[in-house]
Order: structure tokens, then C-alpha cells, then sequence
């Protein structure tokens, strides 16, 4: 009579990918009013009062800061909505994304 050899079965889990993120940045300018700036930050970013203004002050002292993190589509939305916020009262008000290393 032959032998029979029974193997055990292994489930695999399928590796799931954490999505890559994606840093919004605003950019400094010279003619856009700091309060304004603030006001966007707290409006589209939910920062609070003093992470905006902080934000703003480095972003007026090193050219460049970065706001916040997200997946690539929610950075990207909220980029734009930010600098057509400031389109829309005439600002030349920027925010811009590039891939966090």
C-alpha cells in the first residue's frame, strides 16, 4: 500500500504597501500679506493660530517650510487650494508638493 504524504497548507497574507507621502510646501514671497498667509494655513490646514504664524515666519525667514504630510492626492488638493486662495484675492500666494524622502 503507498504512502501518503499530506503537506500543510500556508495562508499568505497579501503585503499591503503604506502609501507614499508627499510634503506641501509654501513658498515665500514677498508681496502676499503675513496674515493672510496665517489665515490660509489655519483655514485649509486646521493649524492652530501659533503653528500657523510659526510656519509662516520660517517660510518668510528660510524662503521655504514645509506645512504638512499627506498621501499624494490630499497634498496635491490642498496645495492648490491653498494657492487659489490666494490667486483669488490677487496674492501670489504658492504652495507646491514633492515626495517626503
Amino acid at each position: 500500500m503507498p504512502e501518503i504524504t499530506t503537506k500543510p497548507r500556508t495562508q499568505v497574507e497579501p503585503q499591503v504597501e503604506r502609501p507614499k507621502l508627499y510634503k506641501v510646501i509654501l513658498i515665500n514671497d514677498d508681496f502676499t500679506p503675513r496674515e493672510f498667509v496665517v489665515t490660509v494655513l489655519k483655514g485649509e490646514f486646521k493649524l492652530s493660530e501659533d503653528q500657523a504664524h510659526r510656519v509662516m515666519i520660517t517660510a518668510h525667514r528660510r524662503g521655504v517650510c514645509v506645512v504638512a504630510v499627506f498621501t499624494k492626492d490630499v497634498a496635491e488638493t490642498k496645495a492648490t487650494r491653498a494657492t487659489d486662495a490666494g490667486k483669488a484675492k490677487g496674492y501670489p500666494l504658492m504652495f507646491t508638493t514633492e515626495p517626503e524622502e
